[in-house]
């Protein structure tokens, strides 16, 4: 039997069938070791009355001894009760006991007058039995000294005669297992519904359609935390596959009109070559494909920053940086750095100095005479505030204008080679570095705020006047 398995056609595929397996198997275990011990108490108590019996009436009828020394009748009937000399010969018995031979052999010893012992003849019902000594004071006074016993006993009952006791016991050991068993399967089918509704959920959910969420089971037990999960899950998925939808729709929007125009240009070249210039076709191909080539990296560095993860992030100090990219800026409107207080984040400074250049060209390109940058704290956070002194986003535009390949009319105006990809590619930067850039109100122009947070250790030792929110 070492090492046998169970069959795999035999063995249960569902978690619900295991662990009723398993409950059965255990309750089994541990109702035949409790029915054992059942058993054996019962038929312990039921010998222990049968000797106090026995001994009483053995008590009794040597009590009852008459001047000859037989004594009298039992009173009960089935009592059976037999006078043996030393040499286990029967002189008397009750009715019961008559024509029998001695209950139990041997004879008592002197030492110990009062035995109780239990015979089982080869055909017939096991006897409980008291064997008593007699006192020598009564041998002497009958039987001139002979020592004498008294045997008696009473069959066992039927119940343990004819093994009921064990079978009621055995019926009772698999009742009760049947009902442990029906029982745990109950609960593991009400524990794993919760299960089997999100399975059922999540073979209807497919790419085309990421909208459905798994039932969510109330509490914070395991089951509740993977419904919770799976559903964050699959709302980062939904909004991904969204982005990236949105995000190709817009690119193949984008470079079909430049790639539709820059065909159509070497067509007519190559249709009407006498009347067209070669080297103006030529340099209006390689704009287009430059402007193409714009797009598409763009596009790489959009795509780059939302999936790559920050494994390592480095101190960045926000004020420096500020500074830093402003005395770039020498062309075009000035721009003009008050750091109110010495900020550090962790963060990318690649992607956190692109964020600033963006919006510092932004500033520069729709404001009239200066372009502010504000560094500094608010509670738990760095604020930095890129504000011009141009005509400003109306409200509706807001959020429209950090959409991929989204240029308001103004900004196709002042900058016709733009792609569009700047403040969108800020907002997901911002946004892997979990703060948020957003256009607040302002007297005048646009006022651009980017928020990162601060680590635990800077945010609770800032002290620093807090800027507005």
């Amino acid at each position: 039997m070492a090492g046998w398995r169970m069959p795999s056609l035999l063995r249960p595929r569902s978690i619900q069938a295991r662990t009723a397996v398993m409950s059965a198997v255990l309750s089994l275990v541990v109702l035949t070791v409790i029915g054992f011990g059942l058993d054996i108490a019962v038929r312990n108590r039921i010998h222990s009355h049968l000797f106090m019996d026995t001994q009483r009436v053995a008590t009794d009828w040597i009590a009852s001894m008459g001047p000859n020394g037989i004594p009298e009748p039992p009173a009960a009937h089935e009592d059976l009760v037999q006078l043996v000399d030393s040499r286990n010969r029967v002189i008397t018995a009750s009715r019961a006991a008559s024509g029998r031979a001695p209950l139990t052999s041997p004879f008592p010893t002197g030492q110990d007058r009062l035995q109780y012992r239990i015979e089982c003849p080869d055909r017939g019902r096991c006897v409980v039995l008291t064997a008593v000594r007699v006192l020598p004071v009564q041998s002497r006074l009958f039987w001139d000294g002979e020592p004498h016993a008294v045997y008696a006993g009473r069959t066992e009952p039927g119940l343990l005669a004819t093994r009921r006791l064990e079978l009621f016991i055995a019926i009772g050991v698999l009742l009760m297992t049947a009902g442990w068993t029906w029982a745990s399967w109950r609960a593991a089918g009400r524990t794993l519904r919760p299960v089997r509704e999100i399975r059922e959920r999540v073979t209807e959910i497919s790419v085309r359609d990421l909208s459905l969420r798994v039932p969510q089971p109330p509490g914070r037990d395991e089951i509740a935390e993977l419904a919770r999960a799976s559903n964050n899950f699959l709302e980062r998925l939904d909004t991904s596959v969204r982005q990236q939808r949105h995000f190709a729709s817009m690119v193949s929007h984008e470079l079909r009109t430049p790639l539709a125009g820059l065909r159509t240009q070497l067509e007519e070249a190559l249709l009407y070559r006498e009347e067209t210039d070669p080297y103006e076709t030529i340099r209006t191909a390689v704009r287009t494909t430059e402007r193409c080539q714009a797009i598409i990296d763009e596009m790489l560095t959009v795509a780059r920053v939302r999936t790559a993860a920050t494994d390592e992030p480095e101190p960045v100090d926000l004020g420096t940086l500020a500074r830093e990219e402003a005395a770039a800026r020498t062309d075009g409107v000035p721009v003009h750095v008050e750091v109110e207080d010495e900020v550090t984040v962790l963060g990318n400074r690649v992607q956190l100095c692109g964020v600033l250049t963006n919006l510092l060209v932004n500033a520069q390109r729709h404001a009239y005479g200066r372009v502010d940058v504000t560094v500094g704290r608010a509670g738990d956070e760095a604020v930095v505030t890129v504000l011009d002194d141009g005509d400003g986003i109306a409200p509706e535009d807001r959020e429209r204008v950090f959409e991929p390949f989204v240029r308001l009319k103004d900004g196709r105006r002042r900058d016709p080679k733009g792609t569009g990809l700047g403040l969108a590619l800020c907002r997901v930067t911002a946004d892997a570095h979990h703060g948020t850039l957003r256009v607040e109100d302002s007297p005048r122009g646009a006022r651009f705020v980017l928020r990162l947070p601060l680590p635990a250790g800077a945010a609770a030792a800032g002290s620093a006047p807090q800027l507005s929110r």
